[in-house]
């Protein structure tokens, strides 16, 4: 298996590559930190997002309020007023 390989760019950024953002879970706006271990080998590892961080993250999961008969008809009735006025 070839180790995946990026090139540093003049402003010294790096692009991870895909492969090994997903093995690391890693999604836009993450942080990862560089860690250099005895062997003097750098270490890429994830950051843990706090619970602040995580707020909100699944909103866009979340069901819609419920709406009443009522409130339909009138939305009903304004957009067939607008439609054949």
């Amino acid at each position: 298996m070839n180790a995946p390989i990026s090139t540093i760019t003049s402003k010294g950024q790096v692009t991870i590559p895909k492969d090994v953002r997903d093995a690391l879970h890693l999604l836009s706006g993450d942080k990862v930190e560089f860690v250099r271990n005895d062997a003097d080998e750098i270490i890429i590892k994830p950051l843990t997002k706090t619970s602040t961080e995580l707020a909100g993250l699944l909103s866009k999961y979340a069901k819609p309020k419920p709406v009443s008969v009522e409130m339909m008809n009138q939305l009903v009735k304004e957009n067939l007023k607008k439609t054949f006025k």
